[in-house]
């Protein structure tokens, strides 16, 4: 149009020119010719550069108009480029998930050759690179090779299968072969170290960090533009609870010795500080926990009462002052009988063996009182021992502290006995966490049998007891404990001495006249410390904790973790679906997202009440042993009245080698048996009301412990056999809400076509309280609720609670004591408490039930919840923003770039981290 104009305009304007000229040529003015020629000729040079103008301002705007497009056409590519690998990105994460699963070379080889491409695209777009750890070819190459040997092992193990090839088949991969990069590697999976661990979760945790803070950003941005993100709340508070899990997991390490083994020494040593009161001073009358504090802050003693929420703080200060606090509070205790209900104490202090390990924050060193111990205290026996029972079942590690000097003469310990020879099937499938520690082995004399030959002698009485492969360490708790003292530099006068008169001459040497001289402790102290197997212990035992304890809740955090990371991505690939379909359209398939989500909600319910049948299971377990323990203990008080009224009536002196009631009364009240004219066996008669009520006493005194021992038992027992109950319980619940949300998970991604994973319905550890927290719980709630009746009430907390007023008559010259009378009120007793403890354990088990289908339906209701918010903020925004459809694409794209680097970052970790996962051939044929 613009040429033809200026076309048109130079004809018009050389028409004009012409017009002019032929009008001067006929006039007779020549002045006026001569004017009408200029402006002809300015008339024909504003027209030739107006042409000029023209054709350079439409040269312009073609290249102007050509570099448009062409940018537009780039930025459209770079669009799809960038769809391309986010695409390629995710498809890559998920090929790393199957060929963690199942390595195989070849698969292997295409992981590389896709990687390289990706990272092509994301270069030639300037964005960032796909990053795969260093060491995730090489493991999963030598796990791929591992397998492939085993299957071919498996082939050579049948002789028909064996032939020419056998020589042909390449080696095993040397590590020099496989370790292209330079790193160094093993065959074997090894054991996590603590610099790896710690390394781990710091990894771990300043990821989730990362996430929490990106997420919460996310939902701030989000609700600025009128999203109340309600569908990724419950993400936020799984981090956060993952996270505060991470940060204040306890990790219990149970120590329990008989009196005068040297268990307080030991402690103090792991400690590194003289802080406990030993055994010379004290023993312990309590459960004591011993808490990590840094080591900047001031060690305090706590003490735990009945019925109060707080702890009373006892003493703050230096190790020696809670020392004598500690012992001072020890006796009046033990003078008083415990009249305040002291449960526990709590010390804390900085724990040497730790130092160097924030990640185990949590650890607690559980000092509990041993077999010998019950019995030294005249309170609260049951208490002691049932500490002692807890710590078997749930500390997550145990020591058992021996006394070399009892074992040098081959003498079976009480402790072995007490709690181990009743426990043989549970302990012997718990043996990755026990170990034994001779201690004391210093006070070896040149005479005695070789430590070697006392430590085999020990294994085959541990055999005996049941446990098939028993660790035994033998160490010196005080050599360790006056080395690290020294090495500390503190300590005191009266350490350094003991140090030099026990240890010092151990390590003397004879210069060139052949004099001994013996080196400074401080010289000696490291070498000292070493040598009294301290390290080895503490070694071991953070080594247990983190491969088992530690690594199941580094799995779980991580778990959690790479499940928020999903949902966060997949709420990204939801918008974005919703954002391609057509209103209507996605209008419908909301709609049907609805009807499923109800009948997933529907199917939940049915879970619930198939539960019912189980719960009753788990009930009638307990119930049966508490009915059976309470016919047991009857029938053993039934016999000893007997015994006594069948010794009283033929005036049978007591038997040294059968002891029972009778025998127990024979020692304390002889000559007044022996004088009771009573022609009733079961009636014993004194003279004076003071006879009468030491009589009673004396058989409470026999009765209370025995009944007590076989509750304790029994309560071990029906707890360990509930557990197990509860846990194929809870893998039930899981299976079935599992499928319920797989079938949830495939109706969404068949209607939006869209790859999202599976909801994985998850029971955390940390997050999974036992029947013993359990029963606690309810009888704190009890105590706090009841003072008042406390020592006649609890469930078989109190030495108090079978005991009964001994019946005896009045009369005119003598008082009778009727033993039927006394078995029956026992009777009665344990009658009561029966209908007491099948209560409580009834509410527990409810409560425990409905907790872990809670957790379940949680998770499914949570699932369900996130997709319908999300649906619904997506058709709020569909009716304000349609038209920046395609802008609102691109950003929810670039943003979910982000997601997929955390992503990224926690399958390296769990790579890492199932490295150290201990793995035994039949796990790997599995796997």
């Amino acid at each position: 149009m613009l040429p033809f104009i200026f076309g048109a305009l130079g004809l018009a304007v050389g028409a004009v020119v012409g017009a002019f000229t032929t009008h001067a040529i006929g006039e007779s003015d020549r002045q006026a010719a001569k004017h009408h020629r200029t402006v002809a000729n300015e008339l024909a040079d504003k027209y030739t550069n107006l042409e000029h103008k023209y054709h350079e301002l439409a040269g312009k705007s073609k290249e102007q108009i050509r570099d448009l497009t062409h940018q537009h056409a780039l930025d459209e590519v770079e669009k799809d480029c960038l769809r391309l690998a986010v695409r390629l990105h995710h498809s890559l994460i998920y090929l790393m998930l199957d060929i963690d699963r199942d390595p195989t070379e070849a698969a292997l080889k295409e992981f590389v050759n896709a990687v390289e491409l990706t990272n092509n695209v994301l270069c030639k777009i300037n964005e960032e690179l796909i990053f795969v750890p260093s060491d995730y070819y090489v493991r999963n190459l030598i796990d791929a090779v591992q397998r492939k040997m085993i299957w071919e092992s498996e082939d050579f193990s049948n002789p028909s299968n064996i032939n020419n090839e056998e020589s042909t088949r390449k080696p095993l991969p040397r590590e020099n072969e496989l370790n292209k990069k330079g790193i160094t590697m093993k065959l074997e999976p090894e054991n996590m170290s603590e610099q790896e661990f710690q390394k781990t979760y710091n990894r771990i945790r300043y990821t989730g960090d990362q996430l929490l803070k990106y997420l919460k950003e996310l939902r701030a941005g989000r609700f600025k533009e009128g999203d109340s993100t309600q569908g990724l709340q419950s993400v936020e508070d799984n981090i956060t609870k993952a996270l505060k899990a991470l940060a204040e997991q306890k990790y219990q390490v149970a120590v329990i010795a008989a009196m005068k083994a040297g268990k307080s020494t030991f402690l103090n040593a792991i400690i590194g500080a003289d802080v406990l009161a030993s055994e010379s001073e004290a023993c312990t009358v309590c459960r004591t926990d011993i808490r990590p504090i840094d080591a900047e802050q001031t060690p305090r003693l706590l003490e735990y009462q009945a019925g109060k929420r707080e702890p009373i703080v006892l003493i703050e200060g230096e190790a020696r002052e809670i020392q004598q606090r500690f012992i001072e509070r020890t006796h009046e205790i033990r003078a008083k009988n415990n009249q305040d209900n002291t449960t526990r104490f709590e010390l804390e202090h900085p724990i040497e063996a730790i130092s160097t390990m924030p990640s185990l924050a949590g650890f607690t060193l559980v000092d509990t009182p041993g077999p010998n111990e019950w019995e030294s205290v005249s309170f609260n026996t049951t208490s002691l021992k049932q500490t002692a029972l807890e710590a078997l079942r749930t500390c997550d590690t145990i020591l058992f502290i021996l006394d070399y000097t009892a074992f040098r003469d081959n003498i079976n310990s009480e402790l072995l006995k007490d709690l181990i020879e009743q426990r043989k099937e549970f302990l012997a499938e718990n043996t990755g966490k026990l170990y034994f520690v001779l201690n004391k082995v210093d006070r070896k004399a040149d005479r005695d049998r070789p430590i070697a030959d006392v430590i085999d002698s020990l294994r085959i009485n541990l055999v005996e007891f049941g446990i098939p492969e028993p660790i035994i360490y033998s160490v010196s708790g005080l050599q360790g404990l006056l080395s690290k003292l020294i090495q500390q530099g503190k300590a005191t006068d009266s350490h350094i001495k003991d140090f030099e008169d026990f240890f010092s001459a151990r390590y003397a040497q004879r210069d060139e006249r052949g004099r001994r001289i013996i080196p400074l402790p401080e010289e000696i102290a490291p070498q000292a410390l070493n040598d009294s197997g301290i390290p080895k212990i503490q070694e071991t035992v953070i080594q247990t904790i983190t491969q088992n304890s530690g690594w199941n809740l580094l799995s779980d955090v991580l778990d959690e973790l790479n499940k928020a990371a999903k949902a966060i991505d997949e709420t990204f690939i939801t918008d974005i679906r919703g954002w391609q379909l057509e209103f209507e359209e996605l209008l419908q398939k909301v709609e049907e997202y609805k009807k499923h989500s109800d009948s997933a909600k529907n199917q939940v319910t049915t879970v619930k009440k198939s539960l019912e049948a189980q719960k009753k299971l788990l009930i009638s377990t307990f119930s049966q042993g508490i009915n059976e323990f309470a016919e047991t203990a009857n029938k053993r008080i039934a016999s000893e009245i007997d015994k006594v009224a069948e010794n009283q009536s033929k005036k049978v002196s007591k038997n040294k080698n059968n002891q029972n009631l009778f025998t127990y009364m024979w020692d304390k009240f002889s000559s007044l048996l022996e004088d009771s004219s009573s022609s009733d066996p079961y009636k014993i008669k004194v003279k004076n009301k003071n006879d009468a009520e030491k009589i009673g006493k004396t058989i409470n005194e026999y009765c209370t412990p025995v009944i007590q021992s076989f509750w304790l038992d029994t309560q071990d027992r029906l707890v360990r056999e509930a557990t197990i109950i509860r846990e194929d319980l809870v893998q039930k619940t899981k299976r079935e809400i599992q499928a319920i949300s797989d079938e949830l998970s495939e109706s969404i991604k068949n209607d939006l076509q869209v790859e999202i994973s599976n909801n994985p319905i998850q029971f955390y550890d940390f997050e999974f309280s036992g029947i013993d927290a359990k029963i606690q719980h309810q009888q704190e709630v009890f105590t706090r609720t009841k003072k008042e009746s406390r020592t006649n009430s609890l469930c078989c907390k109190s030495d108090k609670v079978y005991e009964v007023d001994g019946s005896y008559q009045e009369t005119l010259s003598y008082y009778e004591i009727d033993l039927r009378l006394i078995s029956q009120g026992i009777q009665q007793k344990i009658d009561s408490q029966v209908e007491r403890n099948l209560k409580l354990l009834q509410r527990v088990i409810e409560q425990q039930v409905s907790d872990d289908f809670r957790k379940g339906e949680k998770q499914i209701n949570d699932y369900i919840n996130r997709f319908q918010d999300e649906f619904d903020s997506l058709l709020k925004q569909r009716a304000t923003r349609e038209v920046e459809a395609s802008e609102v694409i691109d950003t929810l794209e670039s943003q979910r770039i982000k997601v997929s680097e955390y992503l990224n970052e926690l399958v390296s970790i769990r790579e890492i981290l199932d490295s150290w996962k201990p793995r035994n051939r039949q796990n790997l044929l599995k796997a």
